[in-house]
């Protein structure tokens, strides 16, 4: 299996030992993104912002790698507080609109990384 790591600008770099992304065998596998502004390197307080942003992160990557949101088929959210998962649903909605949506998980996480309320993860076709 031949895999290739994929980096860009227009995302965080990785806060660990970890790649941005991975392609292999015609998948790309999207490191979880937290809501991160990749020129700035600020994050939102509020969970709509880092929602947004979380999902740019991971179009970026995806665009870099040659592919979109549109392709993804897997998406995995993580909340610190479940409470705001009708906000994150209504905005991850506006980005994930294509048929047959990405089949998905979401579950409540005790603390994410810089204190993020939210990180997303995803595995597209290329």
């Amino acid at each position: 299996m031949k895999q290739r790591e994929l980096i860009t600008r227009n995302a965080p770099a990785p806060l660990g030992p970890y790649s941005q992304a991975v392609g292999a065998n015609g998948f790309i596998f999207v490191s979880g993104q937290i809501g991160i502004d990749p020129i700035t390197g600020a994050m939102p307080d509020d969970i709509a912002s880092q929602t947004h942003q979380a999902i740019k992160n991971v179009a970026a990557i995806l665009e870099s790698a040659g592919t979109s949101l549109n392709k993804v088929v897997r998406a995995d959210v993580f909340v610190t507080d479940m409470n705001n998962f009708a906000a994150v649903n209504k905005i991850y909605a506006e980005y994930f609109s294509n048929d047959p949506k990405p089949a998905r998980q979401v579950c409540g996480a005790a603390a994410l990384p810089k204190n993020a309320r939210l990180e997303i993860s995803c595995i597209a076709l290329t």
